[in-house]
């Protein structure tokens, strides 16, 4: 099995064990009119509401819809990713924008809080959760319009600001986020949650709408000042923001409510550890380097690439024939052109300049099969690409510069589409460095 071969083999097993209809199933059972999630016992006295966001909202909801009747429910995806949505008498399907939100996802929102609020004392809703939820299920404030929404939006994915700072202040502008939706129900909330958040920090996922939030409006001055986006805010945003400053406008849920329970049932960690596995079945020696890296994706090209180079010409921290695996989220910061691409990919083209000559192969790929605003989930790159590169007449460093990668990873074939894959469990690297040489493979 050559290098790349083997690179895809173990990304497609990684991204089963990211499934989230088997996550779902592995943790969730209906016994004896109780409610079994993750080996804790709810009584089911009422009826049940079904409330899923997110990438991998239609899977999951398929799964519940399987274990036990819903009353009612509602489920807001991407676009192109309510194919295997099921289909039933009382399940509405919404598909909205991803990453920029739309009006579809504005529609989501506030059907979402009318389901919350139509749940008795005596009833459970069952609230599905996974990445991509806070574009795709959303309600602003009052007298934030969906279009200074999504300006803050724009801003935000453009400065180079995390997502747990992206989150920060997606919460505090809106009605749904930061514990809020949890508020507007009587009964039991019960949250499945597909984890795409560095470290899994529940408050974080999907801007963590049935999870109390310890960040305030100072937080998210801080941060809009930190990544220069202050002064272009939409007014709307900033007097919304000054008003929290100075308590008069409504705070992120701050305690634990008694009637509202989390539980995490897959993340990118378990996707890493079933690469590992699948590499180890398949005669190499695996690592996972680490399952919570983060920062500009140029920056974390060097330090992935820099690793190949140590293992390929030292055999070290690992012996070839060897495959190296890493789990996080790398952001891109626009500082010049906006071209073509994702963090994956202009993660692959960057780490291509350090793999030159070595028999080695990098794939980046965004594990819910998009990266960016593109039909590529990542790119795959080897020793030689950097050379067919230069023989296309591709300058890769001015590429860069433009965040233009989509284009040139195109030109020589090392685009990586998986279409969408369901799931979502932030963005995987793996690496394989073997010791035969490159050349003539």
């Amino acid at each position: 099995m050559g290098a790349k071969e083997l690179a895809l083999t173990i990304m497609d097993e990684a991204i089963r064990g990211a499934n989230p209809y088997t996550a779902v199933k592995k943790n969730l059972k209906a016994e004896n009119g109780k409610l079994v999630v993750s080996a804790e016992e709810f009584e089911v006295n009422g009826r049940v509401y079904l409330l899923a966001f997110g990438k991998a909202a239609c899977a999951m909801a398929r799964a519940v819809l399987e274990l036990l009747p819903v009353e009612e429910g509602l489920i807001a995806t991407k676009y192109g990713y309510a194919e295997n949505c099921p289909i039933m008498q009382g399940i509405k399907v919404i598909e909205a924008g991803h990453p920029v939100p739309d009006e579809n996802s504005l529609l989501a929102g506030k059907l979402g809080l009318e389901l919350a609020e139509k749940v008795g004392e005596e009833d459970i809703l069952l609230v599905l959760i996974s990445g991509g939820g806070s574009a795709l299920f959303l309600l602003p404030e009052d007298g934030i319009s969906l279009g200074d929404k999504i300006r803050t939006n724009e801003l935000l994915l453009k400065s180079g600001a995390r997502i747990y700072e992206i989150n920060t202040v997606r919460k505090h502008i809106s009605k749904v986020k930061g514990g809020k939706l949890a508020k507007r129900a009587k009964g039991m909330v019960i949250s499945l949650i597909l984890s795409d958040v560095v470290g899994d920090r529940l408050e974080a996922i999907a801007s963590g709408p049935t999870v109390k939030d310890p960040t305030t409006f100072q937080d998210t001055y801080r941060i809009l000042k930190l990544y220069n986006v202050w002064e272009k805010l939409p007014e709307s945003v900033k007097k919304h923001i000054e008003r929290g400053l100075r308590g008069e406008a409504e705070e992120t849920l701050k305690e634990d409510l008694p009637n509202v329970h989390n539980f995490i049932v897959g993340s990118g960690r378990i996707a890493c550890e079933r690469a590992k596995k699948k590499a180890e079945e398949l005669g190499y020696n695996a690592v996972i380097l680490t399952t919570t890296l983060e920062g500009e994706a140029r920056e974390v090209a060097l330090v992935i690439g820099s690793i190949v180079q140590e293992v390929s010409k030292y055999d070290r921290p690992v012996r070839k024939p060897a495959v190296l695996i890493a789990g996080g989220e790398w952001t891109v910061t626009i500082t010049g052109g906006a071209g073509l691409g994702g963090p994956n990919q202009e993660l692959a083209l960057s780490v291509a300049r350090k793999i030159v000559g070595l028999n080695a192969v990098v794939l980046a790929v965004d594990t819910d099969g998009t990266d960016g605003p593109t039909d590529a989930a990542g790119g795959i790159v080897d020793g030689e690409t950097l050379e067919r590169l230069k023989e296309a007449g591709i300058d890769v460093e001015e590429v860069l510069k433009r965040h233009d990668a989509y284009r040139a990873l195109e030109k020589v074939g090392a685009l990586l589409r998986t279409g969408p894959t369901g799931t979502n469990v932030n963005s995987l690297v793996i690496a394989v460095a073997l010791s035969t040489p490159s050349k003539g493979r």
